[in-house]
């Protein structure tokens, strides 16, 4: 029988957890998109992929092998170094941070989390510090590509990027005074006592907070009805225009790995992560065993696809914004409404205390 040290374990698990959670994002990516295309089907009234597999659902197997094949074109004025390296950036960056996240309740084997890769006191910290370097991908494609769309493109994602995560994070502010840590599980922890009321959406009263973050949200991932970064009529395809292959796909993958860490990030903050909205009332039903353990992880993912039907739904529903009202709105609006929220939120922090 082979003896393992404590350190060989944690090594091992910890290699096994990042390979599970490497392949369900990917895996989610893929299916995200289909979703994607099957909802904005329905409400435009059509049917959306359904030839490729039953109901459609091999359709994101198919999508892959196409980019897989397809030629990898350089052009030959670009700059070859960081027109490589630009996806890679994006792409990395959107899947580093989702180490961060606690899927699962606090289920530990040798000392190890079982539901979180990385336990880090400053977890919050970390996914803001990564998401905002993703930036550099986006920028370092439109300048290296030497075509003045992409340019166009990665100089506007730069702008916006820079001026919406000044509103995003001080919207999360509040839900740090509450909770007072920047760890992802005691924020999550201070919200499970009494289920959807301990909630900081509700019960934290951060719900102006939870507005500020949706919208800077949608703007920090280039989403409709914030997408002028890609804006396909005007820029042809923004930022990715040269890009093809691969490449593109690395793109690609990255937007809707950003999604998946913004729903993630958004249930831990304002709907309790994977608490259950009932609090403990339901515990003695499911007090051991294998329920037990895997109920939470259904909580987090329940929330996680609602958050993303909301995606989907406000891409379907508004229409894009001019580059001018999109500023105006993150800086004249959402920031001093942010600060509003963090000194309200302050004051009545005070006077519980």
């Amino acid at each position: 029988m082979i003896h393992l040290s404590a350190f060989q374990i944690f090594l091992l698990l910890t290699v096994l957890k990042i390979a599970v959670v490497l392949v369900i994002t990917l895996t989610a990516v893929a299916y995200t998109v289909l979703l994607e295309r099957k909802v904005l089907g329905r409400m435009q009234n059509r049917w959306g992929p359904s030839r490729v597999g039953p109901f459609g659902l091999l359709q994101p197997l198919a999508d892959g092998i196409k980019l897989f094949l397809k030629e990898d074109l350089m052009p030959l004025a670009v700059e070859r170094p960081l027109f490589v390296a630009a996806p890679v950036i994006a792409l990395a960056c959107a899947l580093i941070s989702i180490s961060m996240v606690p899927f699962g309740a606090e289920t530990t084997y040798q000392g190890v989390d079982l539901f979180q890769i990385a336990n880090i006191n400053v977890g919050l910290l970390i996914i803001l510090g990564v998401t905002s370097i993703g930036v550099y991908g986006i920028a370092l494609s439109g300048w290296s590509s030497n075509n003045k769309y992409s340019l166009f493109g990665s100089l506007r994602s730069t702008a916006q990027v820079i001026s919406y995560e000044l509103a995003l994070g001080l919207s999360l502010v509040g839900v740090i005074l509450r909770a007072g840590s920047l760890s992802l599980r005691d924020i999550v922890n201070s919200q499970s006592a009494h289920g959807a009321r301990s909630w900081n959406i509700f019960g934290g009263l951060q719900i102006v907070g939870f507005f500020i973050y949706l919208m800077a949200a949608y703007a920090e991932t280039n989403r409709s009805p914030f997408d002028l970064p890609e804006a396909e009529s005007e820029l042809v395809a923004g930022y990715h225009t040269e890009y093809s292959s691969m490449k593109f796909a690395m793109f690609f993958m990255a937007e809707y790995a950003n999604m998946i860490t913004v729903a993630c990030v958004a249930t831990l903050l304002f709907f309790g992560g994977a608490s259950s909205p009932f609090g403990h009332l339901t515990d003695h039903l499911f007090a051991t065993g294998f329920i037990h353990a895997v109920l939470p992880i259904f909580w987090f993912v329940f929330k996680v696809f609602s958050f993303i039907l909301l995606y989907i739904w406000v891409r379907a529903t508004l229409p894009r914004f001019r580059y001018d009202q999109l500023m105006g709105f993150g800086w004249k609006f959402l920031l001093p409404l942010a600060m509003v929220n963090i000194l309200a939120t302050a004051l009545v922090l005070a006077f519980r205390s």
